[in-house]
Formats: structure tokens, sequence, C-alpha cells
């Protein structure tokens, strides 16, 4: 806890605890850790890349509180950090998401006071939301007095509001840290967390954990279920090199981890999250013992009640897997 009060919400962003994981994984020689972001007062590790676009740009004029407008593309969590944001400087936000955007992220947004513009059409290649998502943000850009588009997929500001995530985890375990796990869908976290590592010279194997059928490491991109994890794009911060190793979770893999992971620790987590675990669980066996594990988890579970976490929405897409959660 601080010693003084915080001089507004802006300055809770970070700091988000490190948590030891015993019973995930019963027999398992090493250490295993999570990063919850979930603490972040907007909910999510997206918190810190809103805040390094946003303050940035102020600092800098390019942004301008009670004129300029700041428009977005989000499948949710970004969303929810710049429309807090926005709402703290006086900015006038709109952000453009889609029909995979959970209920609770559009309340979420609506509270605040941003404008949302929900795409519900799907782009004929890939069967997914976020290029037609792209094309909207270049047309409100366009026609928006005054309007400033962020741009996660491109700024560099998104990175490296991460090397900060990257240094609060080594600087918990004093530098051991043997493996990290982070999903990707702009490449802003796991990139920053690399640029972190390469700075400091640690010895972290990164391992980049990717949707099956997300364009980012080459697959062809289809049709997925869970927002926040993949991409039908290939980011332009996407850095190849960045990562150690790749490994893909399918979204019924991310579902079954998620309830893995609250029936065996009690975290409520994201789907994104539980790509993270299901990656580890494949992962284990390349693992030394005695090595220690570090998976980021980039939001928290309360925002998927109605899909990951509904037996109703579980069964229409999967049918019967709760043995896959219950080994």
């Amino acid at each position: 806890m601080p010693g003084k009060p915080y001089r507004g919400i802006l300055e809770t962003i970070g700091n988000t605890p490190l948590v030891e994981l015993e019973s995930l994984l019963p027999g398992f020689p090493s250490k295993v850790y999570a990063k919850v972001e979930r603490f972040n007062p907007g909910g999510s590790v997206k918190d810190r890349s809103a805040a390094r676009m946003l303050v940035d740009a102020i600092k800098s004029g390019e942004l301008e509180p009670g004129r300029s407008v700041v428009v977005e593309s989000s499948s949710g969590n970004l969303a929810v950090g710049l429309a807090q944001l926005c709402r703290y400087f006086g900015l006038r936000f709109i952000c453009v998401v889609d029909g995979k955007t959970t209920g609770q992220n559009l309340s979420i947004l609506a509270a605040f006071g941003a404008e949302v513009e929900v795409v519900t059409e799907r782009d004929a290649v890939t069967g997914e939301y976020l290029p037609v998502r792209l094309r909207r943000v270049r047309e409100l850009v366009e026609r928006t007095p005054h309007s400033f588009w962020p741009n996660q997929y491109a700024n560099p500001l998104n990175p490296r509001a991460h090397e900060s995530t990257m240094g609060e985890i080594a600087s918990v375990l004093d530098g051991h840290v043997d493996y990290l796990f982070a999903s990707v869908s702009t490449f802003g976290t796991l990139r920053g967390c690399t640029q972190y590592i390469r700075k400091e010279g640690l010895g972290t194997k990164v391992v980049a954990v990717d949707a099956v059928g997300s364009a980012i490491f080459g697959q062809v991109p289809t049709q997925r279920l869970i927002p926040g994890h993949g991409a039908s794009v290939v980011p332009a911060l996407m850095d190849p090199s960045a990562a150690d190793d790749v490994v893909h979770v399918s979204d019924i893999e991310c579902v079954a981890a998620c309830r893995r992971l609250v029936g065996r620790e009690a975290i409520l987590a994201g789907g994104s999250s539980g790509a993270t675990v299901a990656a580890l669980m494949k992962y284990r066996d390349r693992i030394p013992a005695g090595s220690h594990c570090v998976m980021i988890f980039p939001d928290g579970g309360d925002r998927y009640l109605d899909t990951i976490y509904s037996d109703e929405w579980v069964h229409h897409n999967f049918g019967e897997i709760s043995h896959l959660w219950k080994e």
C-alpha cells in the first residue's frame, strides 16, 4: 500500500500482483506464477497501453483535451482502458467494436460515456471482424475533425508500456524468470516484455501464445470465438524474433484451461489468460525441473460470464467438454 493517497486513478495503473499457482499443475517440478493484470483500474493489461499512448500524445500536444476526438478499434479491453482515460482527461471517445465484444464490456463503455460503433459484418476473406473494424476506423478518422487514432496495432508506445510489466515481474523474482508465456493480439505485451528482457540481459525464454486460426504466426486466418486472442491481420508491431517459441491454442483449449484455473486456483480469468495456461500445459514436458515460469493474465473472467463461464454457451459451441477441465 502507498504511504499517501494516489493522485487520481491514472496513478493506480501497473504494479499488479504476481501470484504463485501451487495447485494448477500437480506434480509439475517447477514454480508457476501469474501476473494478474485484472487489478489495473480498467480491469486489464490494456490500461498500460492506453495510458502510455494517450499521456504521451497529450504531452506532445498531438492530443488536446476538450478538443481532440480519440478514435480506436478494439475487441474490448483497450476500449475500456481508453474510455476510462478519455473520461479522466475530458476527451471525446469513439470506439469501433464487433459482435464478439462481450455485453459486460459494452455496458462499461456506456458507463464511461464512450460512443460505440458495433461492426456486425465479417470480412469476406478471413471470416473475422478486425479488417472491417479497421476500415471503419479509417473512415471515422477521415470525416471527424481533430481526430486522433492511437492505433494500438502499430504504435511503438504500445509495447513500450509493457516494458514495465516485465520489469515488475523481474523485480519480484530477482531476475530469475526462465519462461514467460504471453498471449498475442496486437503484439504489444509480448514485444514490450522482450524489449525489457534484452535490455537487461535476462535469460528468459519467451513463448508466444497464439490462437489456432490466427494470422500472426502464419496460419490461415479462420473464424474464432474468443476475443482478444490472436488476430486475423498480422499487426504492424509483430516481430517474429521477439518470441523464442510459439504455441497455438484453440478456442476449446482456452475454455477448458479457464475452467481448470478457476477450479484449482479460484482465479476467474479471461480467455487469453486461459490460453497461456493451455500453452504451459502443452509445453510442460520441455521445461527443465526447477524453472520459474510466468504467465501474463491479461484480464479477469467477469467479462466472460456469458461465454466462457456459461455452461449453455460452452455446450452450444463445443458440446459436452466438462471432462477436459475435470481431469
